[in-house]
């Protein structure tokens, strides 16, 4: 029975890549002459480490960032921007959360218009991702479709497409 998988899931070393390549950019630049600002990407917990000195840097480190993940075909979606925080002395420093996996509440809003669509396929979710089946190859092109035509808050990708 022809099947594929809905997952949301970054390529780690493309986003290394183009933390980088915003890293240089930022350090060039001439608004950041003798600043302290360190970006490091943490792959253990997927986790984006900003630390500056003021707000307007925040915001144009993270511009950086969004700007080279666009050039590397990576979706910007993907990142969760929380708080900032202050640490020590008069620096910010700003955690951002890379998402992998679909979230519940995410699979439960794809299941549910899938169903709602009238398509004959059946959707299930399964730990991190959607699993959907049909019994036609076309149906399934038409669920693609479908979800790219909505906004589930994050970026997904359909993999292991089988015949």
């Amino acid at each position: 029975m022809p099947s594929f998988d809905i997952v949301s899931k970054i390529d780690g070393q493309t986003l290394d890549n183009a933390i980088n390549v915003a890293k240089k950019e930022i350090l060039n630049r001439y608004d950041f002459n003798d600043s302290k600002s360190t970006i490091e990407l943490d792959k253990k917990t997927n986790e984006i480490h900003i630390l500056t000195e003021n707000d307007m840097r925040v915001k144009a480190i993270q511009d950086a960032i969004i700007s080279r993940m666009v050039k590397q075909g990576l979706d910007a979606k993907a990142l969760d921007f929380g708080k900032e925080h202050y640490a020590s002395g008069n620096m910010i420093r700003k955690e951002i959360k890379v998402l992998e996996g679909i979230d519940k509440e995410a699979a439960k809003k794809i299941v549910k218009k899938i169903k709602d669509s009238g398509l004959k396929v059946q959707a299930s979710i399964m730990d991190d991702q959607v699993r959907v089946q049909a019994k036609k190859i076309d149906d399934l092109q038409a669920v693609i479709s479908l979800c790219r035509g909505e906004d589930f808050g994050q970026p997904l990708q359909y993999i292991n497409m089988r015949a």
